[in-house]
Formats: C-alpha cells, sequence, structure tokens
C-alpha cells in the first residue's frame, strides 16, 4: 500500500499549504506513477528519484535559485507527457468474466491423493533458533540489489566493472556480521501453526478449530486470475490447491511470522547519532538477509519435521533460493496474494504478536521490518503465480465475501484493478 500512501502524503501536504519540493523514490515507484497518481495531489515540484545515490544532485540543484526553475520546469514538462501517454494508453483490462474463470481452476485429481498430516496442530512457538543457525541460509544476491549491485552472486565479486566495489561491500557486510553474532545485536523469534482446512465456493479456504471440522475458526479470501489464456489453462487462485470441502478430504494449511529485527533500534539509533548513514544501512541490510534466512530455515523444518511431508529432501542453498522443494509460502501483499489486509488474518490465526513482538501497521507493514510471514501449501502441483488485472464483477464478490464496503476493496487492491473506480466502464469491464 506504500503507493497509495504516497498520493495520500502529497495531498496532505497540498491541504497543508506546503510549497517544500517532493521527492519520489525506492523499489515500488516509477516515473509514471509519480506523474499520473502523485504530482496532480500536489503543485509544489514532485520529482522522481531512481536511487537515493542520485538525490544528491537533485537537491543540490533545488536549493540553488539559478538552477531550481529549469530543473522543476523540466521535470513538469515529462510529468505532463507521461500523463498524456498514460491517457491514450489502451487499458489492459481483465479479458474473462468472474464465473467463467471460476470454472476454470485449476485441476487437481484429488480422489486417490491423501493430504500430509502435520505432527501438530494449532500454533508453536520457535526459540530454539540462533543467528549462527541462519547464516547458510542466507540469499546475498538482494543485499547487492539493495546498494544498487545487479548481477549473480558470486560472480559479481569478480565482475569487471563492479567486482572490486562489491568485493568491499561484502568484507564489510562479513565483518559487521561477525560482530552482529558475537554481540547478539539481533534476537531471532518466529512462530509456525498448522490447522484444517478445506476450500470452499471456490475461492475461500476455511479453516477449522479442530480435525472434527465442524466449527469454523476464520476463512481466507483469495483472488482469481482473468486474463486471457489458451484453450485448457487455468484461472489460478490459491484456493485451488487446498482439498475442496466436497472432496471429504482432511487438508490442512501453514502459517508463519518470522523477525530478526528485535534488538535492531539500539544499534541504528547509535549509529545515525554519530552520522555513520552507511552502518545503518548496512545493519538493516543484513537484518532483512538474516529475517529471509529464517523464513527459509523454517520452511525446511516444516517440509522435513514439523509437516514432514518432504522428510528426506536434501537441498543446497543454492537449490533452496531457486525453490526446487514441494510446496509455497506466499505471502499477503505479493502477487498471488496481493491483498495486505489478509495479514491481519494470519496474525489473529497465529496470535502472532504475543507469540513474536511483531505488530502490524494500520497500513499492515510489520514492524520490526526485517520481518517475514506467509502461509504454508504442502500440495505438490501448489505454485506462486501472479493474479494480475480482476475485473469490478470479482472486486464486489471479494468484498462481499470480506464484509468489506466496496470502496475500501478498491483502495486496498488498486494495483490489481483493471478498470478505473467510478468511470463508466468499470461494471463491465470484463
Amino acid at each position: 500500500p506504500s503507493l497509495d500512501e504516497m498520493v495520500h502524503v502529497a495531498s496532505e501536504m497540498q491541504r497543508l499549504d506546503f510549497d517544500l519540493p517532493l521527492l519520489i523514490g525506492g523499489a515500488t515507484t516509477s516515473p509514471a506513477h509519480t506523474a499520473v497518481k502523485i504530482e496532480p495531489n500536489y503543485e509544489g515540484p514532485v520529482i522522481y528519484v531512481k536511487d537515493a545515490s542520485r538525490s544528491v544532485g537533485v537537491a543540490q540543484a533545488l536549493v540553488q535559485a539559478s538552477t531550481r526553475g529549469a530543473l522543476v520546469e523540466k521535470v513538469r514538462e515529462e510529468n505532463a507527457r507521461r500523463r498524456d501517454l498514460h491517457a491514450n494508453k489502451k487499458r489492459l483490462a481483465p479479458q474473462v468474466p468472474y464465473p467463467r474463470a471460476q470454472a476454470s481452476r485449476f485441476a487437481i485429481e484429488w480422489q486417490g491423493y491423501t493430504p500430509p498430516t502435520p505432527t501438530f496442530t494449532g500454533t508453536r512457538k520457535i526459540d530454539d533458533v540462533s543467528l549462527e543457525d541462519l547464516v547458510d541460509y542466507i540469499d546475498w544476491m538482494p543485499f547487492f540489489n539493495a546498494w544498487e549491485f545487479h548481477g549473480k552472486y558470486p560472480a559479481i565479486l569478480t565482475d569487471e566493472i563492479v567486482g572490486e566495489e562489491a568485493s568491499k561491500l561484502k568484507r564489510d557486510a562479513d565483518a559487521m556480521l561477525e560482530q552482529i553474532i558475537r554481540e547478539g545485536w539481533l534476537s531471532p523469534s518466529a512462530v509456525v501453526g498448522f490447522f484444517p482446512a478445506n476450500s470452499v465456493d471456490h475461492d475461500d479456504i476455511r479453516i477449522f478449530t479442530d480435525g472434527q471440522r465442524n466449527e469454523e475458526l476464520l476463512r481466507l479470501h483469495h483472488l482469481r486470475q482473468q486474463r486471457g489464456k489458451q484453450v485448457g489453462q487455468p484461472q489460478l487462485c490459491l484456493a485451488d490447491f487446498i482439498a475442496p470441502r466436497e472432496t471429504g478430504l482432511a487438508d490442512y494449511i501453514g502459517g508463519f511470522v518470522v523477525s530478526a529485527g528485535h534488538g535492531i533500534d539500539a544499534h541504528t539509533t547509535r549509529f545515525e547519532a554519530a552520522h555513520d548513514d552507511y552502518s545503518s544501512i548496512m545493519l538493516k541490510a543484513l537484518a532483512d538477509r538474516f529475517a529471509e534466512a529464517f523464513a527459509e530455515y523454517l520452511h525446511e523444518r516444516v517440509r522435513k519435521q514439523f509437516w514432514g511431508y518432504a522428510a528426506d529432501e536434501s537441498f543446497s542453498n543454492d537449490e533452496l533460493i531457486r525453490e526446487a522443494y514441494a510446496g509455497i509460502r506466499p505471502a499477503p501483499g505479493y502477487p498471488a496474494c496481493p491483498d495486505h489486509t489478509e495479514k491481519g488474518l494470519l496474525w489473529d490465526l497465529l496470535d502472532a504478536e504475543n507469540a513474536t513482538g511483531v505488530s502490524l501497521t494500520e497500513s499492515y507493514a510489520m514492524w520490526p521490518t526485517a520481518s517475514v510471514s506467509g502461509f504454508y501449501f504442502s500440495h505438490p502441483d501448489a505454485k506462486y503465480f501472479s493474479v494480475g488485472k480482476i475485473a469490478r464483477d470479482q472486486v464486489e464478490s471479494y468484498a462481499a465475501r470480506k464484509g468489506m464496503r466496496i470502496e475500501d476493496a478498491e483502495r486496498w487492491l488498486a494495483p490489481n484493478l483493471g478498470y478505473t473506480p467510478g468511470a463508466p466502464e468499470a461494471a463491465d469491464a470484463a
């Protein structure tokens, strides 16, 4: 939801009569979004900056009277051109009506299949994991991406162009990593849970209080693809990978929350007080790597121990990074499950805040930020996918199933809408 929050911030700056320049950047942003969604809400300069290193030159030009006017005018012209291009661009609307998409669900042969049974149901806190346990599970490539290095690890360390700087960065990271572990800067925490579950009404997953499956604990809501595909190709939804209620099969779903962010604030505050931004950013990047490593480590224990459906698997870290294993762990807010509000249900299911100390903000961001959460699916055919653009017919159904106003559903699903809310064509976008 950060993109919508940026629009809100611009609107608030306008309401409060700000005239300061507003610089937009970060992994989720783009020049088009800045021009189309953000600038129209603020009369002051709104400037897209690709990464933090380039913001220095932009800021320097903005504080000098001799260069500010020309820069602002140039940016306004570029933003206006991007809005014109966007207005003339044909919208990639969903191409399959929702009922037909539901009828084209991923077909699993449930007859003869026996869902694996977890070794326990309910939740369990994981308090036997140290930072040392997680080091071998670290995927280093996203660490380099965070510093604007692109390539493959470890080849990037010997790259002709960036190898020297990448190697220096890795040495600094290794030194801090060793200090983090030696001095216990970060405290890992986690909770994992498994619950009786069946899919219902095509796109929802019903979770039960116990193995008798007579009483519903809560219901998860999922979205289905509505894209044009070749005949015979399914319109995917995560609910497809849980046995339907009518099969009579006793299926299960899992959930988890892991964090490596507890304890970080004291050290980042210390670095920032000393104006050591490099060390502060380094620590945050390493904490993120520990959190992702914890998610990878815990998923392996789930497959081999807690759920046990792949007890004999043996993968290298490279194979784990490539997700060669059976089962998936999709997270709310990501392409297969784009609605962040489902994260609230996951927190309720796991009593996550009490178990891990990880809380959710009003926009469903996790705090501490070096945290990872998601669901576990065990079916061997389960796979990751992107829901993509959806039509108003599905949004109306989704809002009704969640007991949510359609305006609220449209706000949370804004990146996935294949129509413009309130526009005449919205009702028949499919």
